[in-house]
């Protein structure tokens, strides 16, 4: 642990953002949802941690994001706040508390901020979110834009797919990420686009992107944790690279504790707890059964 530390620079903020893309240094971005592995993200150096609305399909079970609550993003956003000291702590806004209209946007944004403690939000969208981030920015509330493919319009989009495919796509996008710089996002993230557009969304705009299935020129890259340690279900999307298989480990760790469970074997004797001496001398003496003290556990 104090050789992550030594290696972990200065606490990331949303200026600096900037500054790593000047300077050319590739950032780290992973989701979390709860306080063991916010903590074991950002002890690892990660640059940004998302808490993602993602949290409804990997965490509580959704099929997809959009019955995913604000109420549910503060109660996660505040248990990550806990674990995280040097990485930017990011929470999406969910889907239903920006499309009313800026009021509504920014009295969500507010929540994620004053309440869960984020320091940053982001939102789904280009050119037709522009006014709420304008609104937002102006309240003093970061914000990370998001285009290509944009989970929380899955039924307009008709599935998750490959979002940018023609010149006029690609144009769109690229509108689209011009507006959100334009409007005070202080970065974007590129979802599965053609890895060409990406690279050309990363060298027309001053702000950082942020890359998920967008290829390897982006100024950022973005994995949901569950996909990079193996605790996804069903098919992963081709541009995740599972870098453990945690559901394995866990797996084999379970069965193995029901195993013994079953057996008598655990817990032993060693892993109970005894009478003091005294007390068990007295407990012997009435009842005739012979109680163990901790002391003959311990030389047993």
């Amino acid at each position: 642990m104090a050789y992550l530390k030594q290696q972990r620079p200065e606490k990331v903020t949303v200026p600096s953002l900037r500054l790593s893309k000047e300077r050319g240094e590739r950032l780290v971005c992973l989701t979390a949802y709860d306080y063991p592995t916010a903590r074991i993200v950002d002890e690892a150096g990660t640059d940004i941690i998302l808490v993602g609305d993602s949290v409804g399909n990997v965490v509580l079970g959704y099929e997809n994001t959009v019955p995913v609550t604000l109420d549910e993003m503060v109660h996660h956003t505040r248990a990550v706040r806990r674990g995280v000291e040097r990485a930017l702590l990011v929470a999406d806004m969910p889907y239903g508390s920006y499309h009313t209209g800026a009021d509504d946007a920014a009295r969500a944004a507010l929540r994620l901020i004053k309440e869960a403690g984020a320091e940053a939000v982001k939102l789904e969208g280009g050119k037709s979110r522009a006014e709420v981030v304008r609104r937002l920015v102006a309240e003093e509330i970061p914000v990370v834009g998001h285009i290509g493919l944009t989970p929380q319009s899955v039924h307009k989009l008709g599935g998750f797919r490959l979002q940018g495919k023609t010149s006029d796509a690609a144009r769109a996008l690229l509108e689209d990420a011009k507006a959100l710089e334009a409007a005070g996002a202080c970065a974007v993230v590129l979802e599965v686009i053609p890895r060409e557009i990406a690279r050309l969304i990363t060298q027309s705009i001053s702000i950082p992107t942020i890359g998920i299935g967008a290829g390897a020129d982006c100024d950022a890259q973005v994995l949901v944790l569950h996909d990079l340690v193996g605790l996804s279900f069903g098919k992963s999307p081709r541009f995740v690279r599972a870098y453990a298989n945690l559901r394995e480990t866990m797996t084999d760790a379970i069965s193995r504790f029901n195993e013994d469970v079953r057996t008598g074997i655990y817990p032993a004797e060693t892993e109970s707890y005894a009478l003091p001496p005294d007390a068990a001398a007295e407990l012997t003496a009435d009842s005739g059964v012979t109680a163990n003290t901790d002391a003959e556990i311990e030389s047993s």
